[in-house]
């Protein structure tokens, strides 16, 4: 293999780890999933890897298989996790707790493209897919790939395929009703600003002001640190809970940060990140909060 033939498969790096993270709503999947990739791309002679055409559908092709077989897993472990399971949360990488710059490390948070298909709303109603119309719907509609070769890469006929990424487009309107939000960017950044403001003061009535009355809050813990084992319901019971929090950590530091490719907050306690809250806004109104705690999940948000 030469150099520029090399050059090219590691090019595929970044590609990969958005595919899978997509996929898998799992950073730490998604770097096993390309390390397992490229260790069976290593494993074949010269020979081999000369035969294959097009390398980067063959990586594609291995890395969606790799992760169909994972989803398959993951189902039977989440039916053991502790309380509810949410993906990991990705930071802009500008905006990196260890203050690293743009491109350095090795994170793959440095390669994750930061769009609405990253959203935790998005990745959210992922969830309830089964694994074929996950991979069939990503495939197809969030990288483009037509039905022919998503067929190919998932073992089933491309009519199938189109039908798994139809019952994937239903799952996603059913979840997600308001899909895209009419809320502005700018507004959304206010709203978590605002937000901040209110629980940093301990302000229940202007903490419910920001909140749907039908709200919903969901942590995810996994047992590894404290979290409402089912999500709370309510403008109103959401407030008190997050005063509660604030009250009985004097020490926290809030501060505004991207979470997903949108307006987030990071709480921090001597320097530690022990949350990381993303949003779904409606209007002018806060409809949904996840708050990631599991320390295994905050690895790109610790210094």
């Amino acid at each position: 293999m030469t150099d520029a033939d090399l050059t090219a498969v590691m090019s595929e790096r970044r590609q990969l780890i958005n595919l899978a993270y997509r996929l898998l709503g799992s950073l730490a999947d998604a770097e096993d999933v390309v390390q397992e990739t490229y260790a069976r791309w290593y494993a074949m002679s010269p020979e081999q890897q000369r035969a294959i055409e097009t390398p980067a559908a063959w990586l594609t092709t291995v890395a969606s298989r790799v992760c169909l077989d994972l989803l398959g897993s993951a189902r039977a472990r989440r039916e053991r996790y502790v309380g509810e399971w949410l993906p990991e949360p990705v930071p802009d990488r500008a905006e990196w707790v260890g203050g690293r710059p743009s491109g350095a490390g090795s994170d793959p948070a440095d390669r994750v493209t930061l769009d609405e298909s990253v959203s935790m709303a998005f990745l959210v109603v992922l969830e309830s897919m089964t694994p074929a119309e996950r991979v069939a719907f990503v495939l197809h509609d969030v990288f483009g790939y037509p039905f022919a070769e998503v067929a190919r890469i998932v073992g089933r006929t491309p009519a199938a395929c189109r039908q798994l990424a139809s019952s994937a487009r239903r799952r996603l309107r059913a979840g997600r009703p308001a899909t895209p939000p009419a809320t502005p960017p700018g507004r959304r950044a206010d709203l978590v600003r605002e937000f901040r403001v209110a629980w940093e003061a301990k302000d229940i009535a202007a903490l419910v002001g920001l909140l749907d009355p039908h709200a919903v809050a969901t942590a995810d813990g996994g047992g590894l640190a404290t979290a409402h084992l089912e999500p709370l319901t309510g403008g109103e019971p959401i407030a008190h809970v997050l005063v509660e929090i604030a009250a009985a950590g004097p020490g926290l530091t809030f501060l505004e940060r991207t979470v997903n490719g949108q307006p987030g907050l990071v709480l921090q306690e001597d320097g530690v990140t022990g949350t990381v809250l993303a949003f779904d806004v409606d209007g002018d109104r806060i409809t949904r909060i996840w708050a990631v705690r599991n320390p295994q999940k905050l690895r790109p948000w610790t210094t």
